[in-house]
C-alpha cells in the first residue's frame, strides 16, 4: 500500500499547491508456490487456462485470444496447446511444479492444454473434468402451428 504524505509549499507567486509524496515500494520476491491447481475452460470459439494456488488466489492466466490468436484460429487445438505452454513458463518462475488439472468444456483444446502444460514444464497430478451436465435440460420450444 501506498502512504501519501501531504506538503505544502509556496510557489513564487505567493499560491499554496499540494504535493505528493510516496514512500518508495521495495521489491520483494513473491513467494514461491510450490502446489497448485489449474482450470482450464475450452469452449468452441477460444481456450482460458488460469493456475491458482490451493487457496485459490490466482497466480497466471492467459487466453488464445491474448497469445495473439484472432478469429478462427482462437478455438485451435494448437492455440489452446501454446496458451497452456506460456501461462505454465511464467507460473515455474514463481516456483509452481505441481498442478491439478481441472477441465471445463467440450472445445478442442481439452487434451492439448494438458500437453502444453506438460511441455511449459509442469508436473501433473491428476486431471479432472468439471463440465456441467444438464439433468433435465432446457425447456423445449412451444410447437409449431401451420
Amino acid at each position: 500500500m501506498y502512504n501519501y504524505s501531504k506538503k505544502l509549499r509556496l510557489t513564487s507567486k505567493n499560491v499554496l499547491q499540494k504535493t505528493y509524496f510516496s514512500r518508495k515500494k521495495r521489491k520483494t520476491k513473491p513467494p514461491s508456490v510450490p502446489k497448485g491447481v489449474v482450470y482450464i475452460q475450452s469452449t468452441f470459439n477460444n481456450t482460458i487456462v488460469t493456475i491458482t494456488n490451493l487457496r485459490g488466489t490466482v497466480i497466471a492466466w492467459s487466453s488464445a485470444g491474448q497469445c495473439g490468436f484472432k478469429g478462427a484460429r482462437k478455438s485451435s487445438a494448437f492455440a489452446a496447446k501454446s496458451t497452456a505452454e506460456f501461462v505454465a513458463r511464467l507460473s515455474v518462475e514463481q516456483g509452481l511444479n505441481r498442478v491439478r488439472v481441472n477441465i471445463k468444456g467440450i472445445g478442442p483444446g481439452r487434451k492439448t492444454a494438458i500437453r502444453g502444460l506438460l511441455k511449459g514444464g509442469l508436473k501433473v497430478a491428476n486431471i479432472r473434468d468439471i463440465t456441467g451436465i444438464p439433468h433435465n435440460g432446457c425447456r423445449p420450444p412451444k410447437k409449431r402451428r401451420v
